[in-house]
């Protein structure tokens, strides 16, 4: 219900702003078409990819092996080990969170599955040596990494004590 939620406020937004635009600036409104339109056929065909890929990937793990490696009976070890699967995971939150659901399915605790995603969120491997790397530099990632490894490994325990 939240997605739905949050959907309406963002086209409510956007129909207001192209309103805006109509009345003030078309060839602000034409410019902000024209990327709207370039962008969707960018992200689109990749969208459905994630999707469908992530989907089948979802289906190829190991159900058996789950509960036992992720499951309440592995406690801390499993929220260790899937906080260090997160940052491992590529792609972005259509294989994550598909992973993620297949997972939990298949037995994963909750408290290892807040692990994995948190350290997906903060330490993603993929995206920090393709951007964060050469754009912040190594030093800062570094540092940034040092300071967030730690994180999700509370989180996951925090969620233990709560589950």
């Amino acid at each position: 219900m939240s997605i739905l939620i949050g959907s309406v406020l963002l086209w409510a937004a956007s129909l207001t702003i192209a309103r805006k635009l109509w009345i003030e600036d078309r060839e602000v409104l034409r410019e902000a078409l024209r990327r709207m339109v370039s962008t969707s056929v960018f992200i689109i065909p990749r969208v459905a990819v994630g999707l469908i890929g992530s989907g089948f990937l979802a289906e190829l793990l190991p159900q058996d092996n789950i509960a036992m490696l992720f499951g309440k009976e592995a406690g801390y070890m499993g929220v260790m080990l899937a906080s260090l699967f997160g940052p491992l995971t590529p792609g972005g939150p259509f294989v994550a969170f598909a992973i993620g659901a297949a997972a939990l399915k298949a037995g994963a605790s909750e408290a290892a599955l807040i692990g994995y995603v948190t350290s997906w969120s903060l330490l993603c491997l993929n995206r920090d040596l393709v951007y964060e790397l050469p754009v912040l530099g190594a030093r800062f990632m570094r540092l940034r990494w040092l300071l967030a490894l730690p994180v999700p490994f509370i989180i996951g325990a925090l969620a233990m004590l709560l589950t």
